[in-house]
Protein backbone atom coordinates (compact mmCIF):
# COMPACT_ATOMS: atom_id res chain seq x y z
CA UNK A 1 0.00 0.00 0.00
CA UNK A 2 2.09 3.45 -1.10
CA UNK A 3 0.92 5.80 2.00
CA UNK A 4 2.04 9.25 3.28
CA UNK A 5 3.20 10.32 6.47
CA UNK A 6 1.01 13.00 8.33
CA UNK A 7 2.81 14.80 11.34
CA UNK A 8 -0.10 16.90 13.43
CA UNK A 9 1.61 18.77 15.43
CA UNK A 10 -0.62 19.84 17.69
CA UNK A 11 -0.74 22.61 21.54
CA UNK A 12 -1.05 19.99 23.81
CA UNK A 13 0.70 16.85 21.78
CA UNK A 14 2.22 15.30 18.51
CA UNK A 15 -0.35 13.18 16.49
CA UNK A 16 0.98 10.77 13.36
CA UNK A 17 -0.73 9.13 10.88
CA UNK A 18 0.07 6.86 7.69
CA UNK A 19 -2.56 7.83 5.51
CA UNK A 20 -2.82 4.93 2.47
CA UNK A 21 -3.78 5.76 -0.85
CA UNK A 22 -7.59 4.85 -0.63
CA UNK A 23 -7.87 8.03 1.90
CA UNK A 24 -7.53 5.19 4.88
CA UNK A 25 -5.78 5.42 8.50
CA UNK A 26 -3.12 2.87 7.94
CA UNK A 27 -1.42 4.10 11.30
CA UNK A 28 -1.38 6.21 14.55
CA UNK A 29 0.38 7.37 17.00
CA UNK A 30 0.40 10.45 19.75
CA UNK A 31 2.69 12.11 22.16
CA UNK A 32 1.87 14.46 24.17
CA UNK A 33 3.83 17.85 25.10
CA UNK A 34 4.60 19.33 28.42
CA UNK A 35 3.22 22.88 29.16
CA UNK A 36 5.08 25.33 30.97
CA UNK A 37 4.07 28.02 32.88
CA UNK A 38 6.89 30.34 34.16
CA UNK A 39 4.58 33.59 34.88
CA UNK A 40 1.04 34.85 34.85
CA UNK A 41 -0.20 34.94 30.93
CA UNK A 42 2.76 33.04 29.98
CA UNK A 43 3.38 29.87 28.19
CA UNK A 44 6.17 28.16 26.38
CA UNK A 45 7.03 24.88 25.45
CA UNK A 46 9.97 22.68 24.92
CA UNK A 47 11.07 22.73 21.02
CA UNK A 48 13.44 19.90 21.74
CA UNK A 49 10.53 17.99 23.65
CA UNK A 50 8.67 18.81 20.91
CA UNK A 51 10.80 17.25 18.34
CA UNK A 52 11.66 13.94 20.20
CA UNK A 53 8.42 12.95 20.81
CA UNK A 54 7.43 13.92 16.82
CA UNK A 55 10.03 11.72 16.04
CA UNK A 56 8.33 9.11 18.11
CA UNK A 57 5.35 9.31 17.58
CA UNK A 58 6.50 9.24 13.63
CA UNK A 59 8.65 6.49 13.83
CA UNK A 60 5.69 4.12 15.88
CA UNK A 61 2.97 4.99 13.52
CA UNK A 62 5.09 4.06 10.56
CA UNK A 63 5.89 0.95 12.77
CA UNK A 64 1.92 0.60 13.15
CA UNK A 65 1.34 0.82 9.05
CA UNK A 66 3.99 -1.70 8.44
CA UNK A 67 4.71 0.28 5.42
CA UNK A 68 7.08 2.80 4.47
CA UNK A 69 5.82 6.25 3.49
CA UNK A 70 6.80 7.88 0.32
CA UNK A 71 6.56 11.70 1.53
CA UNK A 72 6.01 13.73 4.73
CA UNK A 73 3.28 16.42 5.35
CA UNK A 74 3.35 18.38 8.49
CA UNK A 75 1.01 20.83 10.00
CA UNK A 76 1.17 22.39 13.03
CA UNK A 77 0.45 24.99 15.85
CA UNK A 78 0.61 27.94 14.25
CA UNK A 79 2.36 31.79 15.77
CA UNK A 80 4.59 29.39 18.21
CA UNK A 81 8.08 30.45 17.66
CA UNK A 82 11.37 29.42 18.50
CA UNK A 83 15.10 30.48 17.89
CA UNK A 84 17.61 27.99 17.68
CA UNK A 85 22.08 28.34 17.01
CA UNK A 86 22.91 27.61 12.94
CA UNK A 87 25.72 26.08 14.34
CA UNK A 88 24.22 23.83 16.43
CA UNK A 89 20.42 23.32 16.41
CA UNK A 90 20.29 24.19 19.91
CA UNK A 91 16.59 26.36 21.15
CA UNK A 92 18.08 29.68 23.00
CA UNK A 93 15.25 29.72 24.98
CA UNK A 94 11.76 27.69 24.97
CA UNK A 95 9.24 28.34 22.44
CA UNK A 96 6.74 31.05 23.00
CA UNK A 97 3.05 29.54 22.64
CA UNK A 98 0.45 31.63 20.65
CA UNK A 99 -1.53 31.31 23.64
CA UNK A 100 1.24 33.27 25.94
CA UNK A 101 -0.09 37.07 26.43
CA UNK A 102 3.50 38.65 27.77
CA UNK A 103 3.70 41.12 25.32
CA UNK A 104 0.25 42.50 25.36
CA UNK A 105 1.75 45.67 26.77
CA UNK A 106 3.66 46.14 23.75
CA UNK A 107 0.64 45.66 21.45
CA UNK A 108 -0.73 48.67 23.31
CA UNK A 109 2.42 50.44 22.36
CA UNK A 110 1.68 49.70 19.06
CA UNK A 111 -1.72 50.99 18.27
CA UNK A 112 -0.46 54.05 16.38
CA UNK A 113 0.81 51.49 13.90
CA UNK A 114 -2.31 49.07 13.88
CA UNK A 115 -3.75 50.46 10.62
CA UNK A 116 -0.69 49.85 8.98
CA UNK A 117 -0.24 46.13 10.24
CA UNK A 118 -3.85 45.25 9.63
CA UNK A 119 -3.43 46.56 5.59
CA UNK A 120 0.17 44.76 5.66
CA UNK A 121 -1.01 41.33 7.90
CA UNK A 122 -4.88 41.49 6.98
CA UNK A 123 -4.49 40.68 11.43
CA UNK A 124 -5.12 42.73 14.21
CA UNK A 125 -2.08 43.90 16.60
CA UNK A 126 -2.40 41.44 19.14
CA UNK A 127 0.50 39.11 21.41
CA UNK A 128 -1.49 35.74 19.34
CA UNK A 129 0.90 36.54 16.29
CA UNK A 130 4.48 35.77 16.21
CA UNK A 131 5.84 38.92 15.49
CA UNK A 132 5.94 41.07 19.40
CA UNK A 133 7.08 37.39 20.75
CA UNK A 134 9.99 37.12 18.53
CA UNK A 135 10.91 41.03 19.30
CA UNK A 136 10.49 40.06 23.03
CA UNK A 137 13.14 36.87 22.41
CA UNK A 138 15.78 39.15 20.39
CA UNK A 139 15.25 41.77 23.34
CA UNK A 140 16.96 39.32 25.65
CA UNK A 141 20.93 39.91 26.50
CA UNK A 142 22.83 39.39 23.87
CA UNK A 143 20.40 37.86 21.36
CA UNK A 144 20.05 40.72 19.00
CA UNK A 145 23.70 41.14 17.88
CA UNK A 146 24.17 36.88 17.50
CA UNK A 147 20.94 37.53 14.79
CA UNK A 148 22.55 40.64 13.35
CA UNK A 149 25.79 38.38 12.90
CA UNK A 150 23.92 35.65 11.37
CA UNK A 151 23.91 33.21 14.23
CA UNK A 152 20.47 32.25 15.10
CA UNK A 153 17.77 31.20 12.75
CA UNK A 154 14.14 31.63 13.91
CA UNK A 155 10.55 30.03 12.80
CA UNK A 156 7.46 28.62 13.77
CA UNK A 157 6.72 25.14 14.78
CA UNK A 158 7.34 23.82 11.00
CA UNK A 159 10.31 25.47 10.09
CA UNK A 160 11.54 24.09 13.43
CA UNK A 161 10.95 20.60 12.70
CA UNK A 162 11.86 20.81 8.88
CA UNK A 163 15.18 22.45 9.92
CA UNK A 164 16.19 19.00 11.95
CA UNK A 165 14.26 16.38 10.14
CA UNK A 166 16.78 17.43 7.25
CA UNK A 167 19.36 17.91 9.72
CA UNK A 168 19.63 21.67 8.63
CA UNK A 169 19.71 21.32 5.04
CA UNK A 170 15.93 23.03 4.97
CA UNK A 171 15.16 26.58 6.90
CA UNK A 172 11.56 27.43 5.37
CA UNK A 173 8.22 27.67 5.61
CA UNK A 174 4.78 28.26 3.84
CA UNK A 175 2.47 30.79 3.39
CA UNK A 176 -0.09 29.73 5.59
CA UNK A 177 2.14 29.85 8.40
CA UNK A 178 4.03 32.70 6.97
CA UNK A 179 1.21 34.92 7.30
CA UNK A 180 0.29 34.09 11.04
CA UNK A 181 3.28 35.93 11.77
CA UNK A 182 2.89 39.62 11.30
CA UNK A 183 5.97 39.72 9.32
CA UNK A 184 4.08 38.67 6.39
CA UNK A 185 3.14 41.41 3.51
CA UNK A 186 -0.43 39.53 2.24
CA UNK A 187 -0.02 41.28 -1.26
CA UNK A 188 3.52 40.69 -2.15
CA UNK A 189 3.41 37.12 -0.51
CA UNK A 190 6.71 38.01 1.41
CA UNK A 191 8.47 38.98 4.26
CA UNK A 192 7.60 42.77 4.45
CA UNK A 193 10.94 44.75 5.12
CA UNK A 194 8.81 47.46 6.92
CA UNK A 195 7.58 45.49 9.56
CA UNK A 196 11.10 43.31 9.96
CA UNK A 197 12.38 46.67 10.82
CA UNK A 198 9.27 47.80 13.32
CA UNK A 199 9.81 45.02 15.26
CA UNK A 200 13.57 45.04 14.88
CA UNK A 201 13.82 41.90 13.44
CA UNK A 202 16.70 40.87 10.71
CA UNK A 203 14.71 39.07 7.61
CA UNK A 204 18.19 37.42 7.17
CA UNK A 205 17.02 34.90 9.98
CA UNK A 206 13.37 34.00 9.12
CA UNK A 207 12.92 31.11 6.73
CA UNK A 208 12.15 30.79 3.63
CA UNK A 209 8.73 30.90 2.19
CA UNK A 210 8.01 27.86 -0.03
CA UNK A 211 4.39 26.77 -1.44
CA UNK A 212 2.50 24.51 0.92
CA UNK A 213 2.74 21.60 -1.76
CA UNK A 214 5.77 20.12 -3.43
CA UNK A 215 9.75 18.57 -2.44
CA UNK A 216 10.44 21.27 0.87
CA UNK A 217 13.62 18.52 1.93
CA UNK A 218 13.96 16.01 2.46
CA UNK A 219 14.08 13.55 5.97
CA UNK A 220 17.66 12.69 6.92
CA UNK A 221 18.07 8.18 6.78
CA UNK A 222 19.18 8.77 10.31
CA UNK A 223 15.70 9.60 11.27
CA UNK A 224 13.76 6.75 9.72
CA UNK A 225 16.02 4.54 8.72
CA UNK A 226 15.93 5.92 5.28
CA UNK A 227 15.45 9.57 3.57
CA UNK A 228 12.08 10.71 3.18
CA UNK A 229 11.15 13.87 1.12
CA UNK A 230 8.90 16.41 3.25
CA UNK A 231 6.67 17.60 0.83
CA UNK A 232 3.63 19.38 2.59
CA UNK A 233 3.35 22.00 5.39
CA UNK A 234 0.69 24.09 6.43
CA UNK A 235 -0.67 25.53 9.24
CA UNK A 236 -3.61 23.81 11.32
CA UNK A 237 -6.56 25.63 10.59
CA UNK A 238 -5.88 26.02 6.60
CA UNK A 239 -4.43 22.33 6.91
CA UNK A 240 -7.96 21.43 8.10
CA UNK A 241 -10.00 23.20 5.45
CA UNK A 242 -7.55 21.47 2.85
CA UNK A 243 -8.38 18.23 4.35
CA UNK A 244 -11.90 18.81 3.81
CA UNK A 245 -11.47 19.99 0.47
CA UNK A 246 -11.94 23.35 0.83
CA UNK A 247 -9.63 24.39 -1.89
CA UNK A 248 -12.03 26.70 -4.17
CA UNK A 249 -13.19 30.01 -3.69
CA UNK A 250 -16.62 30.15 -1.47
CA UNK A 251 -15.74 27.03 -0.10
CA UNK A 252 -15.74 26.76 3.96
CA UNK A 253 -15.28 24.61 7.20
CA UNK A 254 -16.24 24.77 10.77
CA UNK A 255 -14.10 23.21 13.49
CA UNK A 256 -16.76 22.77 16.90
CA UNK A 257 -14.00 22.21 19.42
CA UNK A 258 -13.69 24.07 22.95
CA UNK A 259 -14.00 27.40 20.94
CA UNK A 260 -15.41 27.38 16.88
CA UNK A 261 -12.51 27.97 14.00
CA UNK A 262 -13.86 29.21 10.63
CA UNK A 263 -12.22 29.51 7.26
CA UNK A 264 -14.21 30.77 4.03
CA UNK A 265 -11.78 30.44 1.22
CA UNK A 266 -12.32 33.58 -1.18
CA UNK A 267 -9.74 32.93 -3.64
CA UNK A 268 -7.52 34.81 -5.79
CA UNK A 269 -8.79 38.36 -4.63
CA UNK A 270 -7.86 39.52 -1.23
CA UNK A 271 -11.27 40.36 0.48
CA UNK A 272 -11.99 43.85 2.26
CA UNK A 273 -10.84 44.11 5.62
CA UNK A 274 -13.88 43.62 8.19
CA UNK A 275 -14.45 44.31 11.77
CA UNK A 276 -13.99 41.15 13.32
CA UNK A 277 -12.04 39.20 10.66
CA UNK A 278 -8.44 37.85 9.72
CA UNK A 279 -7.21 37.81 6.72
CA UNK A 280 -4.92 34.66 5.94
CA UNK A 281 -3.70 32.72 3.63
CA UNK A 282 -5.38 28.99 2.46
CA UNK A 283 -4.06 26.66 -0.06
CA UNK A 284 -5.63 26.04 -3.76
CA UNK A 285 -5.87 22.35 -4.69
CA UNK A 286 -2.29 22.35 -5.33
CA UNK A 287 -0.77 23.83 -2.78
CA UNK A 288 -0.31 27.90 -3.58
CA UNK A 289 -1.88 30.63 -1.68
CA UNK A 290 -4.78 31.68 -2.20
CA UNK A 291 -7.00 34.09 0.49
CA UNK A 292 -9.27 33.44 2.96
CA UNK A 293 -11.31 35.09 6.08
CA UNK A 294 -11.03 33.50 9.79
CA UNK A 295 -13.13 33.76 12.78
CA UNK A 296 -13.03 32.68 15.89
CA UNK A 297 -15.58 31.81 18.33
CA UNK A 298 -14.27 31.78 22.10
CA UNK A 299 -16.99 29.19 23.13
CA UNK A 300 -18.61 26.49 21.37
CA UNK A 301 -17.91 22.54 23.34
CA UNK A 302 -16.59 24.70 26.10
CA UNK A 303 -20.29 25.66 27.19
CA UNK A 304 -21.81 22.10 27.09
CA UNK A 305 -18.54 21.29 29.56
CA UNK A 306 -20.17 24.11 31.95
CA UNK A 307 -23.37 22.59 31.89
CA UNK A 308 -21.82 19.32 32.54
CA UNK A 309 -19.02 20.34 35.32
CA UNK A 310 -19.68 24.10 36.13
CA UNK A 311 -23.43 23.28 36.85
CA UNK A 312 -23.87 19.63 36.76
CA UNK A 313 -27.15 19.34 34.93
CA UNK A 314 -26.18 16.82 32.70
CA UNK A 315 -23.24 14.13 33.31
CA UNK A 316 -22.11 13.31 29.68
CA UNK A 317 -22.24 15.75 26.85
CA UNK A 318 -23.72 13.33 24.75
CA UNK A 319 -26.98 13.83 26.82
CA UNK A 320 -27.67 17.07 25.10
CA UNK A 321 -28.89 15.69 21.80
CA UNK A 322 -31.67 14.02 23.41
CA UNK A 323 -32.65 16.55 25.59
CA UNK A 324 -32.83 18.87 23.01
CA UNK A 325 -35.10 16.64 21.12
CA UNK A 326 -37.30 16.41 23.46
CA UNK A 327 -38.52 20.14 23.26
CA UNK A 328 -40.36 21.06 20.18
CA UNK A 329 -38.65 24.73 20.59
CA UNK A 330 -36.80 26.65 23.06
CA UNK A 331 -39.50 28.23 24.16
CA UNK A 332 -38.01 31.50 24.02
CA UNK A 333 -34.63 30.34 26.15
CA UNK A 334 -31.60 31.76 24.88
CA UNK A 335 -27.91 31.20 26.17
CA UNK A 336 -25.02 34.11 25.31
CA UNK A 337 -21.81 31.79 26.26
CA UNK A 338 -19.72 34.86 26.45
CA UNK A 339 -18.04 32.96 29.54
CA UNK A 340 -14.33 34.54 28.45
CA UNK A 341 -15.99 37.33 26.81
CA UNK A 342 -17.83 37.96 22.93
CA UNK A 343 -15.33 37.22 20.15
CA UNK A 344 -16.47 37.66 16.88
CA UNK A 345 -18.35 39.70 15.38
CA UNK A 346 -18.79 41.73 18.35
CA UNK A 347 -15.66 41.81 20.03
CA UNK A 348 -16.70 42.50 23.62
CA UNK A 349 -14.03 41.41 26.33
CA UNK A 350 -16.46 42.56 28.96
CA UNK A 351 -19.59 40.68 28.33
CA UNK A 352 -20.21 37.85 30.23
CA UNK A 353 -22.23 34.85 29.90
CA UNK A 354 -26.32 35.42 29.32
CA UNK A 355 -29.44 33.03 29.85
CA UNK A 356 -32.54 35.06 29.10
CA UNK A 357 -36.25 33.56 29.00
CA UNK A 358 -36.02 31.73 32.48
CA UNK A 359 -39.90 30.64 33.55
CA UNK A 360 -41.29 28.64 35.65
CA UNK A 361 -41.59 25.96 33.10
CA UNK A 362 -37.64 25.80 32.22
CA UNK A 363 -35.92 22.78 32.23
CA UNK A 364 -32.23 21.20 31.82
CA UNK A 365 -33.36 20.38 28.32
CA UNK A 366 -33.64 23.96 27.63
CA UNK A 367 -30.24 24.74 28.87
CA UNK A 368 -29.08 21.83 27.00
CA UNK A 369 -31.34 22.94 23.53
CA UNK A 370 -29.77 26.52 24.28
CA UNK A 371 -26.33 26.00 24.81
CA UNK A 372 -26.36 24.11 20.91
CA UNK A 373 -28.32 26.69 19.65
CA UNK A 374 -25.76 28.78 20.51
CA UNK A 375 -23.00 27.31 18.84
CA UNK A 376 -25.54 27.60 15.61
CA UNK A 377 -26.34 30.86 15.76
CA UNK A 378 -22.62 32.13 16.55
CA UNK A 379 -21.91 30.26 13.64
CA UNK A 380 -24.22 31.95 11.30
CA UNK A 381 -23.40 35.46 12.61
CA UNK A 382 -19.98 34.95 11.78
CA UNK A 383 -20.47 33.66 8.50
CA UNK A 384 -22.88 36.47 7.76
CA UNK A 385 -19.96 38.89 8.20
CA UNK A 386 -18.01 36.18 6.20
CA UNK A 387 -20.01 35.77 2.75
CA UNK A 388 -20.58 39.64 3.06
CA UNK A 389 -16.91 40.59 2.98
CA UNK A 390 -15.58 37.79 1.07
CA UNK A 391 -18.02 38.19 -2.06
CA UNK A 392 -17.41 34.75 -3.21
CA UNK A 393 -20.46 32.19 -3.16
CA UNK A 394 -21.54 30.11 -0.46
CA UNK A 395 -23.44 26.91 -0.71
CA UNK A 396 -22.12 24.40 1.95
CA UNK A 397 -20.12 24.36 5.09
CA UNK A 398 -18.00 21.20 6.20
CA UNK A 399 -17.30 20.55 9.60
CA UNK A 400 -15.63 18.46 11.90
CA UNK A 401 -14.69 18.88 15.72
CA UNK A 402 -16.22 16.73 18.45
CA UNK A 403 -19.55 18.36 18.73
CA UNK A 404 -19.98 17.62 15.22
CA UNK A 405 -20.74 13.81 16.66
CA UNK A 406 -24.47 15.52 17.33
CA UNK A 407 -27.03 14.61 14.96
CA UNK A 408 -29.47 17.21 16.27
CA UNK A 409 -27.01 20.04 16.35
CA UNK A 410 -25.54 19.62 12.53
CA UNK A 411 -29.69 19.55 11.22
CA UNK A 412 -30.08 22.34 13.30
CA UNK A 413 -26.91 24.00 11.50
CA UNK A 414 -27.69 23.66 8.28
CA UNK A 415 -31.23 24.59 9.17
CA UNK A 416 -30.29 28.11 10.50
CA UNK A 417 -27.57 28.97 7.61
CA UNK A 418 -29.66 27.37 4.90
CA UNK A 419 -26.97 25.67 3.26
CA UNK A 420 -26.23 22.22 3.86
CA UNK A 421 -23.65 20.70 6.31
CA UNK A 422 -21.23 18.42 5.57
CA UNK A 423 -19.71 15.71 8.10
CA UNK A 424 -16.37 13.69 7.00
CA UNK A 425 -16.03 10.03 8.16
CA UNK A 426 -12.61 10.83 9.26
CA UNK A 427 -12.68 13.56 11.48
CA UNK A 428 -9.20 14.18 11.69
CA UNK A 429 -9.13 16.36 9.00
CA UNK A 430 -5.94 18.36 10.17
CA UNK A 431 -3.67 15.66 9.60
CA UNK A 432 -5.36 14.36 6.41
CA UNK A 433 -4.81 17.81 4.87
CA UNK A 434 -1.13 17.37 6.09
CA UNK A 435 -1.30 14.28 4.12
CA UNK A 436 -3.21 15.84 1.01
CA UNK A 437 -0.56 18.23 0.07
CA UNK A 438 2.28 15.67 0.34
CA UNK A 439 0.71 12.89 -1.43
CA UNK A 440 -0.44 15.42 -4.09
CA UNK A 441 3.09 16.74 -4.62
CA UNK A 442 4.31 12.96 -4.40
CA UNK A 443 1.65 12.05 -7.26
CA UNK A 444 0.11 9.79 -4.85
CA UNK A 445 -3.06 10.85 -6.14
CA UNK A 446 -3.52 13.06 -9.54
CA UNK A 447 -5.73 16.04 -8.12
CA UNK A 448 -7.95 17.22 -5.21
CA UNK A 449 -10.81 15.10 -6.21
CA UNK A 450 -9.04 11.75 -6.50
CA UNK A 451 -7.26 12.35 -2.72
CA UNK A 452 -11.04 13.07 -1.95
CA UNK A 453 -12.59 9.82 -3.70
CA UNK A 454 -12.20 7.68 -0.60
CA UNK A 455 -13.77 9.55 1.90
CA UNK A 456 -17.52 9.64 2.93
CA UNK A 457 -19.61 12.52 4.14
CA UNK A 458 -22.91 12.77 6.15
CA UNK A 459 -24.99 15.34 4.13
CA UNK A 460 -27.50 17.67 6.97
CA UNK A 461 -29.62 19.51 4.51
CA UNK A 462 -32.00 22.49 5.44
CA UNK A 463 -35.59 22.69 5.10
CA UNK A 464 -37.56 23.87 2.38
CA UNK A 465 -40.96 24.17 4.76
CA UNK A 466 -41.85 27.88 4.58
CA UNK A 467 -43.46 27.69 7.89
CA UNK A 468 -40.40 25.57 9.03
CA UNK A 469 -37.72 28.60 7.93
CA UNK A 470 -39.93 31.48 9.44
CA UNK A 471 -39.44 29.71 12.39
CA UNK A 472 -35.56 29.14 12.47
CA UNK A 473 -35.45 33.54 11.24
CA UNK A 474 -37.69 33.89 14.32
CA UNK A 475 -35.24 31.93 16.34
CA UNK A 476 -32.16 33.59 14.68
CA UNK A 477 -33.88 37.26 15.74
CA UNK A 478 -34.40 36.25 19.01
CA UNK A 479 -30.62 34.88 19.50
CA UNK A 480 -29.73 38.78 18.86
CA UNK A 481 -31.91 39.82 21.23
CA UNK A 482 -30.07 38.10 23.31
CA UNK A 483 -26.83 39.50 22.06
CA UNK A 484 -27.70 42.90 22.79
CA UNK A 485 -28.73 42.25 26.16
CA UNK A 486 -25.55 40.59 27.05
CA UNK A 487 -23.79 43.33 25.24
CA UNK A 488 -25.86 46.39 27.14
CA UNK A 489 -25.16 44.80 30.24
CA UNK A 490 -21.26 44.79 29.71
CA UNK A 491 -21.29 48.36 28.73
CA UNK A 492 -23.49 49.94 31.42
CA UNK A 493 -20.89 51.22 33.12
CA UNK A 494 -23.93 53.05 35.62
CA UNK A 495 -23.15 50.80 39.02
Amino acid sequence: MTCVLAIDQGTTGTTCLVIGQNGRILGRAYREITQHFPAPGWVEHDAHEILERTVAAAREAIADAGVDPIAIGITNQRETIVVWERATGRAVHRAIVWQDRRTADRCLELVPHAAMIAEKTGLVTDPYFSATKLEWLLAQPGMRERAQRGELAAGTIDSWLVWHLTNGASHVTDHTNASRTMLYDLGRHTWSPELCALFSVPADMLPRIVASSGLIGTAVASVFGHEIPIMGIAGDQQAALFGQGGWHAGSGKNTYGTGAFLLLNTGTVRPQSATGLLTTIACDERGGPVYALEASIFIAGAAVQWLRDGLGIIAHSSETEGLARSLDSNDGVYFVPALVGLGAPDWEPNARGTIVGLTRGTTRAHFARAALEAMAYATKDVLGDMRTQGGVPFDRLRVDGGATSNDWLMQFQADVLGVPVERPDIVETTALGAAGLAGLAAGLWANGDEFLAGRHFTRFTPTRDATATASYAAGYAGWRRAVRGALSWARDTDR
